[in-house]
């Protein structure tokens, strides 16, 4: 009979279901765990914080439509692992954390670094639970793969106590066979009459407007609702939604997006939710009719006066949508309504268009973000962190390919946009990856240019340098003018960061050389870091996007 140990069951599982990368911070009880993962040919990605390292899974997870695979270490390891649960299953990514745990038979006592993780966890995620056999671990990686992604995405956690995972303990290959195979799931085709219902609704409407959310990103709803916009429906989505429809689509209304809410006399929403991110519904007119789209019924009781809500596929939904809107005539389509909010949408572009040219110095934050934008590919893959920054790019950047922007999601938590670039260029090694960070944002996770160095990540990280939280605007109109530097920050050397690490780095000054240096960064093929110094006392200009 062959024998074998708990680790090697975890990494041999984890291959048979399609993991080849995992991502971690090195440490006891898992090391075992990462030798095996290593030895079955799945990369190991050793982070330099726990919560990097489950944003980066997260990333990783979201653009290959499986869920990212992060494995921690004890205690406090396990500890901060349990915001990016939170900020995954709160913004439907699919994440399994797999941690690490004081060995059983001392429990009670005070073992090294213990903890009970599960009941830390239990909040952040969608299924928790402790392994209690090392015979069990090949099941109990299959339950946490389906819990992870299916239904609405989020993340798992499981605890191995140490015991299992390390030391000389061994198990029966037959008393622990691996889960090789997966059911190919079918979705069931949506209520007939609550697709006609809706067909009607943005038939007969003056004023419809579809709203997109990332889960229909996830789903893979692009084409079908290419095809809703194609019939003239103006559309807007969510920042993480953007590009499932490609932003430069005519019937996108995103610059005119408060004009387009408050005017709508039907709206259908698709894999979003009625959160902060759509203003609770509180823009819509009350008497708008309104029609969801969702995986989950729960969804359909919210702030919002929801009529009709369809539990369904994104795809396969609008999928239907399109087959009973097909030879149809849309009132709308001679109501006037998308060429008014073409010409709202223009005009919102043109209060920011002086800044996009702007020669200033300190650079403009219009400038900066034009010509990041004007040096990638279509393709390209983008993050965006912090709070001024992720404004000025959702008027300036666009989207054209679903899940190819990721920003502080649901939770609106920092510190995601260079994990998550980390996550992405790993998960899509062929296309452009940037991260655009305020420096504050960049701060949170700036060792991870280490990672990057190291393990040849060659992501391009813009900073947005103007020395400060959300720019001087908060520290000149909370606190008193003597006040000690609370949310001003220094104008510090960044670039000496990536430097340091032998990567390619610039300090621009000059808006003329923002392209050029983007351009050399992409051509040095190695981690890079544009430290850019942007004015610190601008402030949003503009409106329609927010």
């Amino acid at each position: 009979m062959a024998e074998t140990k708990g680790a090697t069951l975890v990494a041999r599982q984890l291959k048979a279901s399609g993991i080849d990368h995992i991502f971690t911070v090195l440490g006891g009880p898992m090391i075992d765990v990462l030798a095996e993962c290593n030895s079955e040919g799945i990369r190991v990605i050793n982070c330099r914080h726990e919560m990097n390292a489950c944003f980066a899974a997260s990333a990783w997870g979201y653009l290959n439509q499986k869920p990212g695979v992060m494995v921690a270490a004890s205690g406090p390891a396990m500890t901060n692992t349990v915001t990016p649960m939170y900020v995954a299953t709160q913004s439907a990514m699919p994440l399994i954390v797999l941690g690490g745990s004081a060995a059983e038979g001392g429990l009670g006592f005070g073992s090294f670094q213990e903890a009970d993780q599960v009941a830390f966890a239990q909040p952040a995620t969608k299924w928790a639970q402790r392994v209690d056999q090392a015979e069990r671990i090949p099941e109990f990686l299959h339950l946490a793969i389906s819990r992870a992604q299916y239904g609405r995405p989020g993340a798992v956690y499981l605890d191995f106590p140490g015991n299992l995972v390390s030391g000389p303990g061994r198990v029966e290959e037959s008393d622990a066979p691996l889960r090789e195979s997966a059911p190919e799931v079918s979705f069931a085709a949506p209520d007939p009459a609550s697709i006609e219902r809706i067909a009607d609704m943005l038939a007969s409407a003056e004023r419809p407007l579809v709203m997109i959310g990332k889960g229909a990103a996830w789903g893979d709803a692009g084409l079908a609702l290419t095809r809703l916009a194609d019939l003239g429906i103006p559309f807007i989505a969510s920042p993480m939604g953007r590009g499932t429809v490609a932003d430069d689509h005519d019937s996108n209304a995103g610059a005119a997006r408060s004009a387009a809410m408050r005017g709508a006399d039907a709206v259908l929403m698709v894999g979003a939710r009625f959160n902060w991110m759509f203003q609770l519904g509180s823009r819509l007119p009350a008497n708008a009719r309104i029609a969801q789209i969702d995986v989950e019924p729960e969804e359909f009781h919210s702030a919002a006066n929801v009529e009709l809500g369809l539990v369904a596929d994104c795809r396969v939904g609008v999928e239907a949508l399109n087959e009973a809107l097909a030879g149809r005539e849309l009132r709308s389509s001679s109501s006037g309504w998308l060429a008014q909010l073409q010409e709202q949408a223009r005009e919102n572009e043109g209060n920011v268009a002086e800044q996009l040219t702007s020669d200033q110095q300190p650079i403009n934050h219009y400038r900066l973000i034009a010509d990041v934008r004007d040096s990638l590919e279509r393709d390209a893959i983008v993050t965006e962190d912090g709070e001024f920054t992720m404004a000025v790019m959702r008027q300036v950047m666009p989207t054209h390919v679903g899940r190819h922007r990721f920003g502080a999601g649901t939770t609106g938590c920092m510190g995601t946009g260079l994990p998550y670039a980390v996550g992405a260029k790993l998960a899509r090694p062929e296309r452009q990856v940037v991260a655009v960070l305020g420096d504050y944002a960049f701060g949170a996770a700036a060792m991870e240019v280490e990672t990057c160095a190291r393990l040849d990540i060659p992501i391009v990280i813009v900073v947005s340098n103007n020395a400060g939280i959300a720019a001087h605007t908060i520290q000149d109109r909370s606190f008193p003018a003597d006040a000690p530097p609370i949310a001003t920050l220094l104008p510090a050397d960044y670039e000496r960061m990536v430097e340091m690490v032998g990567g390619y780095a610039e300090r621009v000054t000059d808006p003329a050389e923002i392209r050029p240096a983007m351009d050399r960064a992409f051509a040095s093929g190695k981690v890079s870091l544009l430290n850019v110094i942007t004015d610190p006392k601008a402030s949003r200009g503009g409106g329609g996007y927010l």
